[in-house]
């Protein structure tokens, strides 16, 4: 099966063509010095295919094995060598074919010089394009392979990061299924049910890079449908959505970690009924979605970094996107927020 590339069969043809042009040019020189057509044919004939065998040889052998920039004084000693070579077989074959005219040869002797300048020149310049086409296509292979590899780099590290944060949440339901088994069995059954579709939709998405903005939705509805049977009457959300900004795309399972978020800081330190709120809407043909929850500044645990999960996702939207501040926090005298923008794909 045939290897041969596209630009290198349009090599083979540039190649072709200057051959072509180097044959008439060698045939019209010649004319100069004699007037029989049989010995320019001949002569151009027999140069100009060693000449060119030579330099297919070359070329094939820049495939296997470049000079590195400490050893390119290989191409000028390569140069000479073959050039010699190719004069002597050259001048061996005219000989022999025209080895009773004595004019022909007399000219063939007198030519040396300028046919080992032109071979030479020749040669040379064939071992530079062969040379830096042979360089350019292995810094291409080099800068593939290197792309592949960080691309497989960054989705092992964006499938650690999803990974990261579903035990902690497993956990603690985990931990008020327990509690719920002795003084309400109906509310434990009815959450293992609950996580165990939450599960489910977890395996299925984490082979999901992207989900629409319904389709995320949809799967937090799981989720807070367990948390609202851990926090009973003290849980309540409020999501207000854009109708235009429903089918705008996202990174599968964001949006969990960051309600989970707003649930740690909202309920965990605080008494009584708690609203977190989830806005969407199309901005600048971006998707923005804000989640905010209410804390009480007097008995707030000290937030350090961006608060649990958040410099996770803050991780993977630089990981998809090459950008820090597609999620911003604020916080204000009883509130916290967290707004993420996420750039639709062309």
């Amino acid at each position: 099966m045939s290897t041969t590339t596209a630009p290198q069969k349009k090599l083979s043809i540039i190649n072709a063509a200057w051959w072509a042009a180097v044959s008439i040019i060698h045939s019209i020189a010649l004319t100069n010095f004699t007037n029989n057509n049989t010995q320019i044919i001949i002569d151009s004939f027999v140069t100009n295919i060693i000449l060119a065998g030579s330099c297919v040889v070359i070329f094939n052998n820049m495939r296997y094995y470049l000079p590195r920039s400490e050893k390119y004084w290989y191409v000028l000693v390569v140069g000479i060598i073959v050039s010699s070579i190719c004069l002597f077989i050259t001048n061996l074959i005219l000989k022999l074919i025209f080895k009773s005219d004595e004019h022909y040869l007399q000219l063939l002797s007198d030519s040396l010089p300028i046919r080992f300048g032109v071979s030479f020149l020749m040669i040379s310049c064939m071992s530079m394009i062969s040379l830096l086409w042979f360089t350019q296509e292995e810094q291409a292979e080099m800068e593939a392979r290197k792309t592949e590899a960080e691309r497989l780099s960054k989705e092992a590290e964006l499938f650690k990061l999803r990974q990261q944060l579903q035990p902690h949440f497993l956990f603690n339901s985990l931990n008020s299924i327990s509690a719920l088994t002795g003084s309400q069995p109906e509310k434990a059954r009815h959450m293992i049910q609950q996580l165990s579709d939450f599960l489910r939709g977890t395996l299925r998405r984490d082979e999901q890079q992207w989900s629409s903005l319904k389709e995320e939705l949809e799967y937090l509805q799981l989720y807070l449908e367990i948390e609202k049977v851990r926090f009973g009457y003290r849980l309540q959300t409020n999501i207000e959505c854009a109708e235009d900004a429903m089918q705008l795309k996202l990174p599968s399972l964001l949006l969990q970690p960051v309600v989970e978020n707003a649930i740690k800081f909202g309920l965990y330190d605080t008494v009584g009924e708690v609203t977190i709120s989830i806005f969407a809407a199309k901005k600048n043909e971006q998707l923005e979605v804000r989640v905010e929850n209410p804390f009480d500044p007097e008995t707030a645990l000290p937030l350090t970094g961006t608060g649990f999960g958040l410099a996770s996702i803050q991780r993977r939207l630089f990981l998809l996107f090459a950008r820090h501040d597609l999620l911003q926090t604020t916080k204000t005298s009883d509130h916290f927020i967290t707004t993420i923008t996420i750039p639709q794909l062309q």
